[in-house]
């Protein structure tokens, strides 16, 4: 026997045990959808005990005008919610969302706005800095933190807000699905990736741990709870500072719900290269914050395996069953785009949705490979080196430095 033999039995045996791994995470996301939807119709189903409306404080960090800023931020000004405020915070006042941002106050002057600037972050991640300074000002007890690219619905205060009536809980988190505001087949591939393959992550977390982190685009929490912890100040060494401070509130004994509310994640990328850079810092911010778990996902993906089953029975001259793993891999992945694309994230174009979601499966293994080339990551065109725990450095020399 030659060694193409081998290799081709290499292939078979490996692609049909991947198919077996990311068949399994399929049944688990399956579960996960499940539980999700229980969780949201009780959450739903809570203000029926009576209003629970305490004052919030929001938390917006800006660092210049991306496209559509105005739009996003309109929203949290427009909330049917009786006494909340808007904090901004950007390194100077000079700042393009500082600008948008002002001028939203004078449009909306019944709501409380306040504006505050970091100056240059003392810290390598610069959000934490500016949580710092918002959060010295922020009159209420309870702080809802979202990214500037984020857009939400009048109803998203009620509903983040509504699990703090249990005195128990001490952070609530949203999922999101992307949506690609430009078009074009990469934004799309993207925003699915962030609405399928990232929101099945999460409800299998959920399902079998419970929450013990947070997402970016909203992170709402009890100012005890930051107190706690130390203040925002200890965030800022960290890459993923959702994954600390979720970790660090469920360290703390309190609970970390997942909220049934889904809100819209802007995908800002539309070229290939800066969604491929986006992507890859993503995955190897996860790399150094969860490393055995980020290892393990390699396992989730099913449309690689079903081609290296479909190279492998092509060399061993069984067309048929390679043909059968391939189609096995991609009919599983579009299951999982309906599940948890029109199920959880209610995606508004779910058909396309499905199409598109097993590409995205296969260079998500790409993406994972990639977060293993190397230590440095591009974030707002500055150079950071991720260490050990997700703690990262600012790096000195940017031009060097190609992602």
């Amino acid at each position: 026997m030659g060694v193409l033999f081998f290799i081709a039995w290499g292939l078979l045996v490996l692609g049909l045990f991947g198919l077996l791994t990311s068949t399994v995470f399929l049944v688990l996301a399956s579960a996960g959808v499940m539980r999700f939807r229980r969780q949201a119709r009780e959450q739903r189903a809570a203000p029926a005990a009576g209003p629970f409306l305490p004052m919030v404080s929001l938390l917006k960090p800006l660092h210049g005008a991306e496209p559509g800023l105005e739009q996003h931020l309109r929203g949290f000004f427009e909330q049917d919610y009786p006494q909340y405020e808007v904090l901004f915070c950007a390194r100077t006042e000079a700042d393009a969302g500082l600008q948008i941002a002002r001028r939203l106050a004078e449009e909306y002057p019944h709501i409380s706005t306040k504006i505050v600037t970091s100056g240059e972050p003392w810290a390598a991640n610069a959000k934490a800095c500016s949580l710092v300074k918002m959060a010295d000002v922020a009159a209420s007890d309870i702080w809802v933190i979202s990214d500037s690219d984020v857009q939400v619905t009048p109803e998203y205060l009620r509903a983040v807000i509504s699990p703090f009536r249990d005195a128990q809980v001490g952070a609530v988190t949203c999922l999101y699905r992307g949506v690609a505001a430009e078009g074009g087949l990469w934004s799309m591939l993207e925003a699915v990736g962030m609405s399928v393959e990232m929101s099945s992550g999460v409800v299998i977390a959920n399902l079998l741990e419970g929450m013990q982190f947070m997402l970016g685009p909203t992170m709402a929490v009890r100012r005890g709870c930051v107190n706690q912890m130390g203040g925002f100040g200890t965030l800022g060494v960290y890459c993923a500072d959702d994954f600390v401070l979720g970790n660090c509130v469920a360290a703390q004994g309190s609970t970390v719900v997942l909220s049934g509310h889904v809100i819209d994640h802007i995908v800002l990328n539309e070229s290939f290269a800066d969604s491929i850079k986006h992507q890859v810092r993503w995955m190897k911010s996860t790399r150094f914050s969860r490393p055995k778990g980020h290892f393990g996902t390699c396992l989730t993906f099913a449309t690689p395996f079903g081609l290296l089953a479909l190279a492998g029975a092509l060399l061993l001259g069984m067309p048929w069953l390679g043909v059968g793993a391939l189609v096995f891999s991609v009919a599983g992945r579009m299951l999982q785009a309906w599940l948890v694309g029109g199920l959880v994230v209610k995606e508004r174009a779910l058909w396309r949705t499905m199409l598109l979601f097993p590409l995205r499966d296969l260079m998500g293994l790409f993406f994972w490979a990639m977060s293993y080339t190397g230590r440095r990551i591009l974030w707002r065109g500055e150079v950071y080196e991720l260490q050990a725990e997700g703690v990262m450095r600012k790096v000195q020399q940017p031009a060097a430095f190609r992602e």
